[in-house]
């Protein structure tokens, strides 16, 4: 199979969706299909796809704004691209946000392929030509159950959206020799009990709450320590017209003044953003993912587990699918901080209650959510849909 991919930038900062795509790409490519990649934006993750794509191409823009007469010259050029990739009998467009529909069904209008389009975000932003894109989509791949039902919601047939949980490698994400020697290197009190969050600093993770539960955590007598591992959202201004980076480091100087007026402050660290967060789970005494938004699904959830550290999540999105069995105790109701605070408060102390958690956590993510059965979960729907592909080359011929 060939894979033409379509991506936005490629980076580690701006969340799971990106990595998720590079982990489904490695992996196909390792089992022997061959990867294109189109993509807007360099970043720190190009040197990775380019150990494996065949060819990587850099587009000048994957829509446009009809209000826009910069915006549309800017698109123009970039239709012609559609004509530098090379296609083959077995080729695909895979597409990995649906922001991009117009080019992904231009270029598999044009060069008669099949299309499938990657849901990791829930519907929204439709516009007329996001619409008309996603009506040349031939398979939707969903990152769990909610999402399909976001989709079928927004009116698209179920049976076009497989389903194909997120994976992580269970050999990358271990279990620590010894917990309390990592915690050095966070320069973090061995006394206290140790809780992080990985991901982005947004409004949408609820971190307000946590920093609240952490307060109630504090006045109930718990020692403790907060790690926030991410960096602010690079959010669209629109008394600017761009990007703007300042609106997110608005939002994390928000929680710091929330910190303050709580009296935590010195109880929360803001880490940054971490390229490798493992020592950060393996170092932690529990993860939390305090969403408030419908999460299409939470790699840190997976990550943690697989470092054998347990984890507290919102009952939102896709959480619930992935906290099943036992582990659905640890859930608890969006934005409400005494229910995380109580969460909280019956997990510490599990390494001397329950030392056998760590292999079951891991368990739970090797038989649900490895990385292998990501990839040939999707790897299956895109052979599968291949032959529409010539179909459509059969019809216009």
């Amino acid at each position: 199979m060939h894979l033409i991919v379509l991506e936005n930038e490629l980076t580690s900062q701006r969340g799971g969706q990106e990595l998720n795509l590079l982990e489904v790409c490695r992996g196909l490519a390792h089992r022997g299909h061959r990867i294109s990649l189109l993509y807007l934006k360099a970043g720190d993750l190009l040197a990775q796809y380019c150990l494996f794509c065949d060819r990587t191409i850099q587009i000048g823009s994957f829509g446009f704004d009809r209000r826009s007469v910069k915006d549309i010259l800017k698109f123009l050029p970039s239709m012609a691209q559609v004509w530098q990739v090379p296609v083959s009998p077995d080729s695909v467009v895979f597409c990995n946000d649906y922001h991009f529909s117009l080019f992904g069904s231009a270029l598999s209008y044009f060069r008669n392929l099949a299309y499938v389009c990657y849901l990791q975000i829930p519907p929204c932003d439709f516009n007329r030509q996001r619409t008309f894109g996603l009506s040349r989509v031939d398979r939707f791949i969903a990152v769990s159950q909610q999402t399909k039902r976001d989709w079928v919601t927004a009116g698209y047939a179920p049976d076009a959206i497989d389903v194909v949980y997120n994976g992580t490698n269970v050999e990358k994400f271990q279990p620590p020799a010894d917990p309390a020697a990592l915690r050095p290197l966070r320069g973090i009190c061995d006394r206290a009990t140790l809780i992080s969050y990985v991901g982005r600093i947004d409004t949408e993770k609820g971190l307000e709450t946590l920093i609240k539960a952490v307060a109630l955590l504090s006045d109930r007598g718990v020692d403790l320590h907060l790690c926030l591992a991410g960096k602010p959202v690079v959010h669209y201004s629109a008394s600017k017209g761009r990007l703007c980076e300042e609106e997110g480091r608005k939002y994390q100087r928000s929680l710091e003044a929330l910190a303050h007026r709580l009296g935590v402050r010195d109880r929360i660290t803001f880490l940054g953003h971490l390229a490798d967060p493992v020592s950060l789970y393996q170092a932690s005494d529990v993860t939390v993912l305090p969403s408030v938004w419908a999460e299409p699904f939470g790699r840190s959830i997976i990550e943690s587990l697989a470092c054998g550290t347990p984890v507290v999540a919102s009952a939102i999105g896709g959480i619930p699918e992935i906290l099943t069995g036992e582990f659905a105790a640890y859930l608890f109701a969006p934005g409400n901080a005494e229910a995380l605070a109580d969460r909280l408060e019956q997990v510490i102390g599990w390494r001397d209650r329950d030392p056998q958690f760590c292999d079951r956590a891991r368990r739970h993510v090797a038989t649900h959510f490895s990385d292998t059965h990501m990839v040939e979960g999707v790897e299956r729907s895109l052979v599968e849909t291949i032959p529409l592909g010539h179909t459509r080359m059969s019809q216009t011929s």
